[in-house]
């Protein structure tokens, strides 16, 4: 299930409101100009599915975002817990920053933790397979695929060189829950539900 929690950008310890009903979470992140949908696939995707494939599956979406946003590319990212470099590749997202184009991202597969910081609050959304979240430029953020990554993810961009991370050196990613239940004590419950 999907989720949001709200937080005060200076108390990690408690969420100000918890959302898990896709009205409320859509609602809650249009306040900071995120958009959150939901997508279908129009064909049935196995893991071994190719990105044409995927793409395939899922282009009345695609080409609505393109067309909407002017996006000029997409491509499809797969990750999963046997990547030699996960380690890496988990703590390079999980740095605060901004890009100067949009982040897309629809999850086909799996799921990730996105932290978005606007108004003095974080924004805790947890993406599942069918979610589908879109972060205007210059918003702060940070992602957590988790330690064991389970993503398969549609990526749309206006252009290649925008969505170069500009970290901002600030260390509250560092003070907020992770992905994987035991830094994330409620999601056990949820997991188990």
């Amino acid at each position: 299930m999907s989720e949001l929690r709200i937080y005060s950008d200076g108390d990690a310890d408690k969420a100000l409101s918890v959302h898990q009903s896709f009205e409320d979470i859509r609602d809650q992140l249009a306040k900071i100009d995120v958009s959150f949908e939901r997508w279908e696939a129009s064909a049935e995707l196995d893991r071994e599915a190719t990105q044409d494939e995927i793409i395939a599956a899922y282009r009345e979406p695609i080409d609505r975002l393109m067309k909407a946003y002017g996006f000029k590319s997409v491509d499809v990212i797969s990750l999963y817990s046997d990547h030699p470099q996960r380690a890496a590749m988990r703590d390079k997202f999980l740095h605060e920053h901004t890009h100067d184009d949009f982040e897309v991202r629809f999850f086909v597969e799996g799921e990730g933790l996105f932290n978005l910081r606007a108004g003095g609050k974080v924004y805790a959304i947890r993406c599942k397979q069918g979610d589908l979240l879109n972060v205007p430029a210059g918003i702060t953020h940070w992602f957590d695929l988790g330690a064991e990554p389970q993503l398969k993810a549609i990526r749309l961009f206006t252009t290649p060189e925008g969505w170069v991370a500009t970290f901002t050196g600030d260390k509250i990613a560092d003070r907020f829950p992770r992905l994987e239940a035991p830094h994330y004590p409620d999601l056990a419950k949820t997991l188990a539900a």
